[in-house]
């Protein structure tokens, strides 16, 4: 019975001595196979939703911050009643009185002066020599991606949509671009020699990054 054992246990070992030996060789193969296609294709060969976040996130068109131009002294009836101006009347910011309109501007005008508690918010976000001017460029808000929320390809070419959000930089950016808010836009894109690039200049097929910020709708 022993001898029996030992008969069958030799076919047995053999056996998984060759398999192991198979296994070995495919997996050598499948690596080599891999490295192969590693050599010949970049991550940017394939339009994925992680490449098409990361293209559009790290565009400079993305990722230019969002500049509000405050302006005070005389202001037509048009800009005072702007939501950007509504947005400053409502925290405090700003205070007018009826003014006398320069020429070109129609009736009624407004001559608009920062409020004490304005004056406290706008000092810290403006360069010191620019206090006593009555033009001022505050970078309020950046854009956040939230997500992409579908890729269309078509030979070449590509319509991409995502949704993102302006995060304010401060209390001016809180005031005019709430985070609540989000937006839907669609970008092109375009596979060229070295894989997919986000287009940011007006091309045809497909809007520019330029365009589908500028042109973003409010998600529902």
């Amino acid at each position: 019975m022993r001898v029996d054992s030992l008969a069958l246990s030799r076919p047995l070992r053999s056996i998984r001595a060759h398999f192991a030996r198979s296994l070995y060789i495919l997996v050598l193969g499948l690596s080599g196979v891999l490295f192969l296609l590693l050599l010949f294709f970049s991550p940017r060969d394939f339009l994925t939703h992680r490449l098409a976040a990361d293209l559009i996130a790290g565009s400079s068109a993305f990722r230019a911050r969002q500049d509000f131009q405050l302006r005070i002294g005389v202001l037509s009836n048009q800009d005072y009643i702007s939501p950007s101006y509504l947005a400053l009347q409502h925290r405090g910011w700003i205070s007018a009185t009826n003014a006398a309109c320069p020429p070109g501007l129609g009736l009624p005008c407004w001559d608009v002066a920062l409020t004490p508690s304005g004056v406290e918010t706008i000092q810290s976000l403006i360069a010191p020599g620019d206090s006593e001017k009555k033009y001022f460029n505050i970078s309020a808000a950046r854009r956040e991606l939230i997500a992409i929320t579908g890729v269309s390809k078509q030979g070449n070419v590509a319509d991409v949509e995502f949704t993102w959000k302006w995060v304010p930089l401060n209390e001016v950016g809180a005031a005019m671009y709430p985070d609540s808010v989000s937006y839907h836009s669609s970008v092109g894109f375009r596979n060229y020699d070295d894989g997919w690039r986000v287009l940011e200049t007006p091309a045809h097929p497909g809007q520019s990054l330029n365009e589908a910020l500028e042109n973003a709708e409010p998600s529902p």
